[in-house]
């Protein structure tokens, strides 16, 4: 099972608020980035937004009290998965249980347990906010490293008015990114990716195939969700995953994916092309195993282009990305061969000469565009060419959509 690296699960904390219902618009928000959102909310919070409604909205199981599935003991679990907490709203009740490290229910004892980054968002009457005990709270707060926004001045509950009102979404969202290290640059963008490597069938038993992992597919296609991309991956064979948030859409061959892909691009903002196609399947498939005796030759037919003949129906706004996997020497040129041949806006050429690459955690090659820019890369993570895929993909689109 291929085990994504930290970045995307979000612990969204509740406090007993009327600002509460802020937060159904903030969690919505947190999903468009890319996010994955588990709300706690304390149970008091729950006099404002009910349970069901986080669920709803979040698709997960919410809990509230330590003692809810103690088998898993929640809030060492949360604590460890988190890659973030956020705390909006944090009344002046859950600051002071914070800063005195008091632990009484799954939202206090997940922040008293983790060691990922924790983002607070006051949200109170103004004389409370103001309050010495508060501020004093505070400041404990951000000397421990938690990072505590400054709430809004403007109307609250009833007539009061004053510093105290939760801040606008777009703030706590730009918080967020920047302690997450995303920038949400494809929010709204549908991204399909292939990943993997065909299959193509000569009897029950046997195949044509490659050494393909689908590990490079995969990493873009978790950078893609971390900048807030729509994300659709289709899959040939590939290492085993869970990666939550994607569409995913299971093919074996070549031609199986082919009309995946045309019917996925149709509203398609961008396509990344990692899969490692079969260029040859056979003429027909035998309903038996083919006995050794006979087993002597198998025809074979040429498949499909599946890059070239997408990048025929290309649209001007759609960026599309090849991948070249290449052996001996002159790579680079072939590259840019392919590059321009193939009509795709960029593409990575890499060495598997000796079956390198393939199943592999690191990758080394090149990236080219279609302006004569390139980048090498020697034995880089494959997560890390991934973010420098998605990256040029979203400066391509803000050239090509101005």
């Amino acid at each position: 099972m291929i085990d994504f690296p930290r970045g995307r699960e979000v612990v969204l904390g509740i406090g007993a608020g009327i600002a509460a219902y802020k937060s159904c618009d903030l969690l919505r928000r947190l999903q468009d980035q890319g996010f994955l959102v588990t709300v706690v909310p304390t149970p008091s919070s729950l006099n404002f937004v009910g349970r069901a409604t986080w669920e709803a909205l979040s698709g997960r199981e919410v809990k509230s009290e330590v003692w809810e599935g103690t088998q898993a003991v929640s809030h060492v679990a949360l604590a460890e998965k988190a890659d973030l907490l956020l705390i909006a709203p944090a009344t002046a009740d859950l600051i002071a249980k914070l800063a005195s490290g008091r632990a009484d229910d799954l939202l206090t004892t997940t922040a008293l347990a983790t060691t990922a980054p924790v983002i607070v968002v006051p949200a109170m009457h103004p004389g409370m906010y103001l309050n010495l005990a508060t501020q004093s709270n505070i400041e404990t707060l951000r000397a421990r490293g938690i990072t505590v926004l400054e709430p809004d001045y403007g109307r609250l509950t009833g007539k009061d008015s004053g510093i105290g009102r939760f801040p606008e979404t777009s703030r706590i969202i730009e918080a967020v990114n920047g302690i997450s290290g995303t920038e949400g640059r494809l929010v709204g963008k549908k991204v399909v990716i292939t990943a993997g490597g065909t299959v193509e069938a000569i009897d029950p038993v046997r195949f044509i195939g490659n050494r393909s992992s689908g590990r490079q597919g995969l990493a873009i296609a978790f950078e893609a969700l971390r900048e807030g991309a729509d994300v659709t991956l289709i899959c040939a064979q590939t290492e085993e995953f869970l990666l939550e948030g994607i569409k995913r859409i299971d093919v074996t061959s070549a031609v199986e994916m082919q009309e995946s892909l045309k019917a996925e691009l149709k509203g398609a903002d961008a396509l990344v092309m990692a899969a490692a196609v079969a260029d040859a399947r056979p003429v027909s498939k035998s309903a038996e195993k083919i006995g050794k005796a006979t087993y002597k030759t198998i025809e074979l037919t040429e498949n499909p282009d599946l890059l070239a003949e997408a990048a025929r129906e290309k649209l001007t706004h759609q960026v599309f990305v090849g991948f070249a996997a290449e052996t001996g020497a002159g790579i680079r040129e072939r590259g840019l061969k392919k590059l321009h041949s193939k009509g795709v806006d960029l593409l990575y050429v890499t060495d598997v000469s000796g079956g390198k690459v393939f199943g592999e955690e690191l990758t080394t090659g090149s990236l080219l565009n279609k302006r004569g820019e390139s980048w090498d890369f020697v034995s880089i993570d494959k997560f890390e060419l991934g973010r420098k895929i998605i990256g040029e993909i979203a400066k391509e689109m803000e050239m090509t959509n101005g």
